[in-house]
Order: C-alpha cells, then sequence, then structure tokens
C-alpha cells in the first residue's frame, strides 16, 4: 500500500549553522516569502494557525540549513529557488554563494519488508499527558510505549499527505532509543530522543516525525546511509 510523494530539498553546504537554528530558518523564509503561501510558515493572512501537517519543514542536519518540501510545498520551494540570496539568522547575514535542490517522487506507504532509519535531529515524543505515564514504567515498557508513539507519528504523516491505509493494514515500529535528552522548545525544556527504529513503513529521507517538524524536530534518515 504505497503513494508516490513529490519532495524538494534544498540545502545550503557553504553556510553553518547549529540544529537549534531551524525554528529560525523557519521565521527567516517565513517573513521573506510571507505573501507567496502560507505553507512557509503555516498561519492563513487572517493570523489563524494552519493545523496540518507542515508541507515545507525547515531543519539543520550536521550543520547544514535544509528546507524539506511535500507536494504543494515542493513546488512552492522549486518556485522560489532562486530568489533565496541571503539568509539573516540572529542578526548575522550569510551570502547564499551555493545552493542545491533535488525534486523527485518517492513511493511512501506500508511495504513488505523492513526499513531501518534514524533521528538525525531530537525526535519529541512525549507531551504533557504522556509524560507521566512514560516517567512511571520500566524500560521495556518504555521501548514499547515509544513504539506505539512513533507509530501514531507515522499514521499522522500519511494522513497529512492524503494516504489512508485500509482495513488489515498495519504499521509496525521497533525503537532502539539513545539516552533521553533535554531540548528547549518555546523557552520550554523538554524530553526528546535520538536512536534507531525500524518498522514496515516506508519513508522518505529528512522528513519530520512527532511534534514540531517545522521547526526541524524528529528528521529522519535511512540508517544504512550513515
Amino acid at each position: 500500500m504505497t503513494t508516490t510523494l513529490t519532495i524538494a530539498t534544498v540545502s545550503f553546504p557553504e553556510i553553518r549553522l547549529a540544529t537549534r537554528d531551524g525554528h529560525k530558518l523557519r521565521g527567516y523564509f517565513g517573513t521573506v516569502f510571507r505573501e507567496h503561501s502560507p505553507l512557509l510558515h503555516n498561519h492563513f493572512e487572517d493570523g489563524r494557525t494552519r493545523y496540518a501537517l507542515p508541507l515545507v519543514q525547515y531543519k539543520v542536519v550536521r550543520g547544514t540549513p535544509i528546507l524539506v518540501g511535500l507536494q504543494d510545498g515542493a513546488r512552492l520551494l522549486t518556485e522560489l529557488f532562486f530568489q533565496m540570496k541571503t539568509l539573516q539568522i540572529d542578526g548575522r547575514s550569510y551570502p547564499v554563494q551555493e545552493r542545491d535542490i533535488v525534486f523527485r517522487n518517492q513511493s511512501v506507504g506500508v511495504s513488505d519488508s523492513l526499513h531501518d532509519y534514524r533521528f538525525a535531529t531530537n525526535w519529541m515524543a512525549l507531551n504533557d499527558r504522556n509524560y507521566p505515564e512514560y516517567m512511571a514504567m520500566n524500560p521495556d515498557e518504555r521501548r514499547g510505549f515509544l513504539g506505539r508513539i512513533l507509530v501514531g507519528n507515522i499514521l499522522s504523516f500519511f494522513k497529512g499527505i492524503g494516504l489512508f491505509l485500509p482495513e488489515g493494514v498495519r504499521i509496525m515500529a521497533t525503537v532502539r532509543p539513545d539516552p533521553p535528552r533535554t531540548t528547549n522548545l518555546k523557552n520550554t525544556r523538554m524530553m526528546a530522543f535520538g536512536g534507531q527504529f525500524t518498522t514496515n513503513a516506508l519513508l522518505p529521507d529528512l522528513i519530520g516525525l512527532g511534534k514540531s517538524v517545522s521547526r526541524g524536530f524528529g528528521t529522519i534518515e535511512t540508517a544504512k546511509n550513515h
């Protein structure tokens, strides 16, 4: 059960930023190109929030700023590609002398085989409701709990791109988390995870899973490539 997803990835290989700067990329491009589309900042012109999968996601992976566009977001990034002349982060201006774009169509869905992925940025799996439940569990229970949360994240991603699984088709996921980390989200310290996972879901590199994916959290990569 698969569908074809259109993806555009724009990277700036000569510019180095910190992983935490993903939300600053979002703020910059969402402001500079505000008039082009609410997909860039997930807000409509009247200020209402667009409650749906962010189709343009901003992230910094191993120091490289990256923009990922899905479906309409992919086409939008392609249109704006040559207008990206500079980045301004924390009052510093970075001239864009080199930028790369990859535009591809990729199969996404549930496959008959298992696939290994890793989290390239912190995965925000927990929220205020399930955090106490997680903390009360033993290590084995926690791994199973995180696996169920990840399945929910994958289903949310599928829903966001218009893929709905028929009755009887199930996603399986086993998470092998690194020790929990603390990170800041909107000036609040939160628990986050790195590590790897195995699933029968076929997922594209560099998409985000979990909370705050537009800000760069939960970015995944195929594990065998790294």
